[in-house]
């Protein structure tokens, strides 16, 4: 085993455990590559799940995809990053090229896109996705998708119910 590999297995065994050893083992990795797609994904992570810093974080993806567009581990955490920011239509161009990818995990990525529709208010699309977001899953964990369908189901009936009280809201109007 290579060095730099050593220091990105410990980044990866702290995260999210232990931030300053996160943080050491990356720099002692990047130091030693400082084009390791893993690493620098994991310093996005670090920015954008710990710190709040979508920007940074942004930039750390960025450089890992420009060494290697094929790394899979970079397109999950990046588009969660882009929802998170708010860029939904950058978001919307790295999940259409990420499901182009060979190998890359197609359930984890159509997730993100039914977290995407959720976001622009596209229930109806998202839970029609999230069925194929079932049949591409490949293992019995369904819970991240479980947890997503009741969460859309229930917003979807507050809509409705919100519809339903502004129509009535509306009959009371005009009678007056």
């Amino acid at each position: 085993m290579k060095t730099v590999d050593k220091y990105t297995f410990q980044a990866l065994d702290n995260y999210p455990y232990w931030l300053e050893g996160t943080i050491e083992s990356l720099d002692y990795a990047l130091s030693y590559d400082a084009k390791n797609t893993m690493a620098l994904s994991l310093y996005g992570r670090v920015y954008a799940e710990q710190l709040s810093d979508y920007e940074t974080a942004k930039q750390y993806f960025q450089e890992a995809l420009g060494v290697n567009i094929h790394s899979l581990s970079v397109y999950a955490p990046y588009i969660q990053t882009l929802l998170l920011n708010e860029d939904y239509e950058e978001a919307t161009k790295l999940i259409d090229f990420a499901l182009t990818i060979k190998g890359i995990n197609k359930a984890e990525i159509l997730l993100k896109k039914v977290l995407l529709l959720e976001r622009t208010n596209e229930l109806k699309k998202a839970l029609k996705l999230l069925k194929e977001v079932k049949l591409s899953t490949f293992s019995n964990e369904t819970y991240e998708t479980d947890e997503v369908e009741k969460r859309l189901k229930a917003k979807k009936e507050l809509l409705s119910d919100k519809k339903k009280a502004k129509k009535s809201d509306d009959g009371k109007g005009k009678k007056k």
